[in-house]
């Protein structure tokens, strides 16, 4: 955390914790995709921008190559949400039936 803090203070750290781990399970477990997406998204494009442009575009070189590919992945949860099966798609079920 001491790394994360030298970029913004513990709060910053703080939610950046936060959105990959918790965010990371709630994409997995499709409860509330889009706004956890949303939020590994901003996290990959802050990583991008203070760490890892300099290095270049290759991740074996530290570059920001996995980092990109995290956006896209999180961008298209973005726009198609969790799907039926996921926590947000069963609560709509719920919420439509009564």
């Amino acid at each position: 955390m001491s790394f994360l803090s030298a970029f913004g203070g513990p709060v910053i750290a703080f939610l950046v914790i936060l959105a990959e781990s918790v965010g990371a399970l709630a994409v997995i477990l499709g409860f509330l995709t889009r706004f956890s997406a949303f939020s590994i998204g901003l996290v990959m494009l802050g990583a991008i921008y203070f760490v890892h442009w300099e290095k270049g575009f290759f991740a074996g070189a530290g570059g920001y190559e996995y980092h990109l590919l995290a956006i896209g992945l999180a961008v298209s949860l973005m726009i198609s949400g969790g799907g039926a099966l996921s926590v947000d798609g069963c609560l709509m079920k719920c919420m439509k039936k009564k």
